[in-house]
């Protein structure tokens, strides 16, 4: 693996609001404290990406895998010494550690005139917010995950990835009103099949603090499709188009790629 050449390495602008803006180049990045980015050969890239949106149902998410291999083999080992002290405490963080990485298969409504919730968790907020992207007064939901939660991120609708727009920010709790300007994110804009601009954030919590996305500025993906993940709690904002209205209420727990979160209005079907 090497490091991003000139070329590849994305545009850093600065957002004025003392932040900084990174705007993606077309490949996989890991989001992390540092903010530095990697590059795949792009024969392994092309792999890696397509397993990541489309693998098989392993039930689990192969981010995980590191740390599920390292607490399996530190468990196995302390038990075969009779290290008890250290053989429970490993064992408490490898059913943790496989709870919170399961990633369990989906059934997506088939409805075009819908929206799937992102992510799985429960709805704290619904009100009008200024979408990140546009610019347009939009209502917004917001999907709070705690460290229960699953924590792979699906696409509400099908269409084709328009922008991604990575912040840097601080990591307070995800619940708060402030986490959606001041926390570091990944804000993604989608346009459905029927020409409706999407914008859906995924925002860093007070225990989460990597995003990892899976897909590209240019991707087609489908409704339900996993697009990335946030470590240990955090938050998913979604932003409706002006002719969708909301499907759940707050305090309602949502399911992602499975629950409608939005529905066509009648009149703008007709």
């Amino acid at each position: 693996m090497r490091p991003a050449d000139s070329e590849s390495a994305g545009r850093f602008c600065p957002s004025g609001k003392g932040r900084t803006e990174l705007f993606l180049p077309a490949a996989r990045h890991h989001f992390s404290d540092c903010n530095v980015a990697f590059l795949l050969p792009s024969g392994k890239h092309s792999q890696s990406k397509e397993f990541l949106m489309n693998k098989p149902g392993i039930g689990l998410a192969p981010e995980g895998a590191p740390i599920i291999g390292l607490l399996t083999v530190i468990s196995l080992c302390s038990a075969m010494l009779d290290w008890w002290p250290v053989t429970v405490p490993a064992l408490i963080l490898l059913w943790f550690s496989v709870h919170f990485f399961r990633d369990p298969e989906r059934v997506i409504p088939q409805d075009e005139r819908i929206a799937v919730s992102p992510a799985d968790g429960r709805i704290v907020r619904m009100e009008s917010r200024t979408d990140p992207m546009t610019g347009e007064t939009r209502q917004c939901i917001s999907i709070f995950m705690n460290i229960f939660s699953v924590h792979v991120n699906r696409v509400p609708v099908s269409g084709t990835v328009t922008g991604i727009r990575y912040l840097p920010g601080k990591f307070f709790n995800a619940a708060w009103d402030k986490a959606s300007t001041d926390n570091e994110q990944c804000i993604w804009q989608m346009r459905d099949e029927n020409g409706d601009d999407w914008t859906f954030v995924q925002i860093a919590g007070l225990i989460a603090r990597r995003i990892v996305p899976h897909a590209e500025q240019g991707d087609a993906l489908r409704r339900g499709q996993r697009f990335g993940m946030i470590r240990f709690g955090s938050r998913v904002d979604v932003y409706l188009p002006a002719d969708y209205t909301a499907a759940v209420s707050i305090g309602e727990n949502v399911f992602a790629g499975q629950t409608v979160l939005a529905k066509k209005s009648a009149s703008e079907e007709a």
